[in-house]
C-alpha cells in the first residue's frame, strides 16, 4: 500500500480518484489547493503526488517546482494531471521533474497502472552512492547539485535526472525509447527528437565533461565507463 496525495480542486475528480485509489489498496489524502498540498507533502512525505496543473491559488507548475527544489520532497514521484495535451506542456512538466503526465479525461485503470509502474520502479531501484566523483564530474544526488572541474552547473530537474540515468547505466547503450521510459515516464507521447535535444543541451552544460556522454549512431546514447581526459 502506498500513501498518495491528490492535489486537485475539482470535487468530482477528487472523489473518483479517492475511491479508485483506495479500491486499489492505497492510502489517499485529497486537497484542493496548491499551498495545502505543499504543506502536506512536506509534513507527511507521501509515496507519490497526483498534481493538477490548474489550481485556484497557485499553478501546479509552481507546486511541482517547489517540490523538486525542496530536499525534503525532491525524491517524491509527481504525476501531473491536466486538460492540456500539447507536447510543449508535457515537456515543461518533465523539465520541472515530473515523473509522468496524464491528460484529462483519463482512464482511471490506466492511471492506476502508471502509478503502480512508478512505485515499482522506485522500490526496485538499487541503492546508489549519494555523491558521485567521476573524472571532472561531481554529483550530489541529495542536494541536486552538479560540478564540472569544481564549477557548479545549473541543470534543470529533467537534465539532472537524465544525467543520473545515463551515469547509473554507464557503458550500456540507452536507446531513445529506454531514456523516454526512464526519464520522461511511460507512454508520454513525447517524440524521440526531444531526447536528442535534451542530450545536446546537457552536453553543452557539461562543458569539459561533455564527452562522457557518447552518441552511438543509429541506437542512442551511452555514458562512458571510464573518465576521459
Amino acid at each position: 500500500m502506498a500513501a498518495i496525495l491528490v492535489i486537485e480542486d475539482e470535487s468530482d475528480i477528487q472523489e473518483v480518484l479517492e475511491y479508485n485509489l483506495k479500491q486499489a489498496g492505497h492510502d489517499v489524502t485529497t486537497v484542493a489547493s496548491g499551498q495545502e498540498g505543499l504543506r502536506l507533502a512536506r509534513d507527511r512525505s507521501p509515496d507519490l503526488v497526483l498534481l493538477d496543473l490548474m489550481l485556484p491559488d497557485v499553478s501546479g507548475t509552481d507546486v511541482c517546482r517547489a517540490l523538486k527544489e525542496d530536499s525534503r520532497t525532491r525524491a517524491m514521484p509527481v504525476v501531473i494531471l491536466t486538460a492540456r495535451d500539447d507536447e510543449i506542456d508535457r515537456v515543461v512538466g518533465f523539465e520541472l521533474g515530473a515523473d509522468d503526465y496524464v491528460t484529462k479525461p483519463f482512464s482511471v485503470r490506466e492511471l492506476i497502472l502508471r502509478i503502480r509502474a512508478i512505485l515499482r520502479r522506485n522500490e526496485g531501484a538499487p541503492p546508489q552512492p549519494n555523491v558521485i566523483e567521476f573524472g571532472q564530474l561531481e554529483v550530489d544526488r541529495d542536494a541536486h547539485r552538479v560540478w564540472v572541474a569544481k564549477e557548479e552547473l545549473d541543470l534543470t530537474a529533467l537534465e539532472f535526472k537524465l544525467l543520473l540515468t545515463l551515469y547509473d547505466r554507464r557503458n550500456r547503450v540507452q536507446s531513445r525509447g529506454a531514456l523516454l521510459d526512464a526519464v520522461w515516464g511511460i507512454d508520454t507521447r513525447i517524440s524521440a527528437r526531444t531526447v536528442d535535444a535534451h542530450v545536446k543541451r546537457l552536453r553543452e552544460k557539461l562543458g569539459a565533461a561533455r564527452d562522457y556522454v557518447e552518441t552511438v549512431r543509429g541506437v542512442g546514447y551511452r555514458f562512458t565507463e571510464e573518465p576521459l581526459g
